[in-house]
C-alpha cells in the first residue's frame, strides 16, 4: 500500500520545492516545474508494467524520434553539418602528464582536423590544479574553445572512472558549424537568484549546460529556456566536485570559475538527446481532475490518495513489492497522443500524502487534465530504461555508428546502483558501435522530456552526435 512509501507529512501547495540534485554526502533530492498542458482524460491500462518492459516497434519509429529532434524548434531550414568526434581518458596522476594523454588520445580520433571545441572533465587530483589540467589540454589539443567542469567520477569510452585521479577529454571538429560558448552567473535580487538571458538560444540546434548547484538555479533557467527557445534541446549536468578551496569547478578556456555555469550552444550541428530516468511504469494511466501547484487533490474523478492506494492494491504481487521499496509518478509533458512510451513521463518523487484532504503532493508542478502514471525506479528498471532508449536512437541511427557521443550521469548510479563497473558507459559503447565519447557523473542531468528540458535525477543523458 502507499503508506510504506517515505511520505514526509503534510504539503502545502505553495510550499517552495527544491532543484532536481543529488549530492552525495549531502542532500537528497526533489524535483521541481514541467510545463502546463492539458490531455484529454483517462484511465486506461498499457501492458508496459515492470514484469513485461516494453520492447522497441520496428518500421517507422526510427524516422519519427529523428525528424521529432531535428523539426521540434520553429526553425524552418536547418543545414546539419557533418561532425568529427574525438575523445581520450587518463589515469596519470600526474595532472599535466594526464591531460595531455587524454586530449593526444582525442586528437588522434579527429584524423588531422581542427579541434573546434573541446570539453573536459576532471576529477581527484586534477581538482587540486585545475589550471595544469587545462594547460596541458591546450597545448596538445589547442581547441578553439573549451568548457568543462571537475567530477566525483568521469566517463571515457566504455569506461567509467568513479575514484582517483582521472581526466576525460571530447574533441568535436565541426565542418564549418558554429559553436558560441558562455558563462553565465546568477545575482541575488533579494527573494530569488536572477540570470542574465542566452543570448542566441532560440536560433540554436542544440545547448550543452554545465552548472554549479550551489550558485546557480539550474531548473530556474531550463524553465526560461522552454520559454524563450522552445524545442531546442538542452543537455548536461550539474557538476559533482569542488576545488581544495571548496569552491566550484567550472572550466572556460583556459579559466576556472568558482561558480554559476558554463556551456555552449551549436548551431548546424544534429544532436539527438536520449533520456533514461531509469524507472518503469506500473498499473494503469490516471488523469489529474483537480490539482493546486504541485498537490493532487483527485486523479480521475476521486481522491487522488484513495485512487493510488486503490491503484497499487491491485498489481501483481511482484510489482507491490516493487512499490514498497519506493514509489514515483510520471507525469507526461507533451500530451494530446494516443500512445505513451517510458519517455513521455517525466518521473518525479512523491513527497507527502495527507490523510484527511486525500491529496498526494509530487515533486513538480501539475495541473488538471494532466495524466500520469505511477513508477518504481531500481537497478532492474534502469538497466532496461536505458537499454530501450538507446536502441531507439540505434534505429534512428540506421545502425549506422554516430559520431560521437557525450554522457551525463548520476553519481547515484554507477556501482552502487548496478554493482558492476562501467554499467552506462559500457551499454552506449555496445549499443551504439563503440563511438568517442566522454562524460561525468552529475549531481544532477539535463535533458529533454517530451520536447522541453528538465533537471534530472538519478538519470543517464547520453547527447548522440550522428556522423
Amino acid at each position: 500500500m502507499l503508506e510504506g512509501v517515505e511520505l514526509h507529512g503534510r504539503s502545502d501547495a505553495r510550499q517552495p520545492l527544491e532543484p532536481g540534485i543529488y549530492l552525495k554526502r549531502v542532500g537528497g533530492h526533489c524535483d521541481r516545474a514541467l510545463s502546463s498542458c492539458t490531455q484529454a482524460p483517462r484511465e486506461g491500462h498499457r501492458n508496459v508494467g515492470l514484469s513485461d518492459p516494453r520492447g522497441t516497434e520496428e518500421g517507422d519509429h526510427s524516422v519519427w524520434l529523428r525528424e521529432r529532434v531535428l523539426l521540434a524548434h520553429t526553425a524552418s531550414i536547418v543545414i546539419v553539418m557533418g561532425v568529427r568526434i574525438g575523445a581520450g581518458l587518463s589515469t596519470q596522476s600526474d595532472q599535466r602528464a594526464g591531460a595531455i594523454e587524454a586530449a593526444m588520445a582525442a586528437a588522434a580520433q579527429l584524423d588531422g582536423a581542427p579541434a573546434d571545441l573541446a570539453i573536459v572533465f576532471a576529477s581527484g587530483g586534477h581538482l587540486a590544479a585545475c589550471e595544469a589540467t587545462l594547460e596541458g589540454v591546450g597545448e596538445a589539443l589547442e581547441p578553439g574553445s573549451m568548457i568543462g567542469c571537475g567530477a566525483a567520477g568521469v566517463v571515457g569510452g566504455s569506461r567509467e572512472v568513479e575514484d582517483g585521479t582521472a581526466v576525460a577529454v571530447w574533441a568535436a571538429s565541426l565542418n564549418g558549424a558554429e559553436a558560441h560558448t558562455f558563462q553565465l552567473s546568477a545575482r541575488d535580487a533579494g527573494d530569488e537568484l536572477v540570470v542574465e538571458p542566452l543570448e542566441g538560444a532560440a536560433d540554436a540546434d542544440a545547448v550543452i549546460l554545465i552548472s554549479d548547484p550551489y550558485s546557480f538555479p539550474t531548473d530556474h533557467v531550463l524553465r526560461e529556456l522552454a520559454q524563450d527557445a522552445p524545442g531546442v534541446p538542452v543537455i548536461g549536468g550539474v557538476g559533482s566536485a569542488r576545488t581544495l578551496d571548496g569552491t566550484a569547478a567550472l572550466f572556460f578556456g583556459d579559466e576556472v570559475l568558482e561558480g554559476g555555469a558554463v556551456g555552449v550552444s551549436l548551431s548546424g550541428v544534429e544532436l539527438l538527446p536520449c533520456v533514461s530516468q531509469g524507472a518503469a511504469p506500473l498499473g494503469p494511466e490516471l488523469t489529474i481532475t483537480a490539482a493546486d501547484g504541485h498537490v493532487i487533490y483527485e486523479l480521475a474523478g476521486q481522491p487522488a490518495l484513495a485512487k493510488l492506494q486503490h491503484v497499487i492494491g491491485a498489481l501483481p504481487e511482484s510489482e507491490r513489492e516493487a512499490v514498497a521499496r519506493g514509489v514515483m509518478l510520471g507525469i507526461v509533458i507533451d500530451g494530446g497522443h494516443a500512445e505513451y512510451e517510458r519517455g513521455d513521463f517525466l518521473v518525479r518523487g512523491l513527497l507527502s500524502a495527507d490523510p484527511e484532504a486525500g491529496s498526494v503532493a509530487v515533486g513538480a508542478s501539475v495541473r488538471e487534465g494532466q495524466v500520469v502514471r505511477l513508477h518504481v525506479r531500481d537497478a532492474v528498471s534502469a538497466d532496461v530504461d536505458l537499454r530501450e532508449a538507446l536502441e531507439r536512437h540505434r534505429h534512428a541511427l540506421a545502425g549506422k555508428p554516430p559520431a560521437g557521443a557525450l554522457l551525463f550521469t548520476c553519481n547515484g548510479r554507477g556501482r552502487a546502483m548496478f554493482g558492476e563497473p562501467d554499467h552506462d558507459a559500457g551499454l552506449v559503447a555496445r549499443s551504439l558501435g563503440a563511438p568517442p565519447a566522454a562524460g561525468f557523473f552529475a549531481a544532477g542531468e539535463i535533458g529533454p522530456v517530451g520536447g522541453e528540458s528538465f533537471l534530472h535525477g538519478f538519470t543517464a543523458t547520453v547527447g548522440v552526435f550522428p556522423a
